[in-house]
């Protein structure tokens, strides 16, 4: 009861922020849910690097987000590449490779340290960047994005809690199961051919590709938040939303889904 109490102030406030912000309000907002779970992250990575500046990443991957979203005045005219999408690369290599160094990070825990800082900052700054895009195209389309997520997580908690009996990764996370696993695929189905009806007036085949790959995206993503948690040796990242854990362990699927959304669909193009 208490995690469906949760979900449902969660949902109606997702919902009523992509609906009713403005897409500059909406980033900022995504931005501050981002940065508590990257501190989550952050307090995770601490197991295997406690002496390296990981902390740098809440500041890091909000900054990578707003370059990726496109907020600065660049002239892209003559420039002949895609500056965003290199200036965030040059901050997730070069950026984290100086700070680990003048950050006189203990050598044994430097590997761990570009590790932590190298993944963090795309693992976190491009579902912002994309949610923010998605959102300027069109707020609906987050609406599917969060609703694919959502309610593909909801099928896979009750159909695998009563109905599982196959594991899909023991080691990893040993309440997830092959049952779970295709209901959330088959929710996220219904939900895009609802939302194709609805907002479309048709089924559209391509929009089915991305709904398929979103919802096979927000499962990796989940098994990945996952993992880190078992390899940190913690059951939550946090205790933040009663039923549901920490920030990280709400917005773990989505920080997969989100991107594949963006990329499907600009490839795809089902408008």
């Amino acid at each position: 009861m208490q995690r469906l109490a949760t979900a449902a102030v969660l949902s109606i406030l997702a919902i009523a922020s992509v609906l009713y912000l403005p897409s500059v309000w909406f980033f900022v907002l995504a931005v501050v849910v981002i940065a508590w779970a990257s501190s989550e992250f952050v307090r995770m990575a601490k197991v295997w690097a406690p002496g390296a500046p990981v902390e740098i990443l809440v500041a890091v991957a909000p900054l990578a987000a707003v370059i990726l979203s496109g907020f600065l005045p660049i002239d892209r005219s003559e420039a002949g590449v895609d500056v965003e999408l290199f200036g965030a690369a040059l901050l997730a290599s070069v950026g984290v490779g100086t700070v680990v160094l003048f950050a006189r990070t203990p050598l044994t825990e430097s590997f761990a340290a570009f590790g932590a800082l190298a993944f963090g900052i795309p693992y976190f700054a491009l579902p912002v960047a994309s949610l923010y895009r998605l959102h300027v195209i069109d707020p609906w389309l987050v609406i599917l994005l969060l609703a694919i997520v959502a309610l593909g997580d909801s099928a896979a908690f009750y159909v695998g809690s009563r109905f599982g009996r196959r594991k899909l990764a023991a080691t990893i996370s040993p309440n997830k199961t092959w049952e779970g696993a295709a209901a959330s695929f088959a929710m996220a189905m219904v939900v895009t051919v609802g939302w194709s009806l609805w907002h479309l007036g048709e089924i559209d085949l391509r929009l089915l590709v991305v709904g398929a790959l979103t919802a096979l995206a927000a499962q990796v993503g989940d098994l990945v938040e996952s993992m880190i948690k078992r390899g940190a040796g913690i059951k939550d990242s946090g205790n933040l939303l009663p039923g549901h854990g920490g920030m990280l362990d709400r917005v773990d699927a989505l920080l997969f889904a989100a991107p594949v959304f963006l990329i499907a669909f600009w490839i795809i193009d089902p408008r």
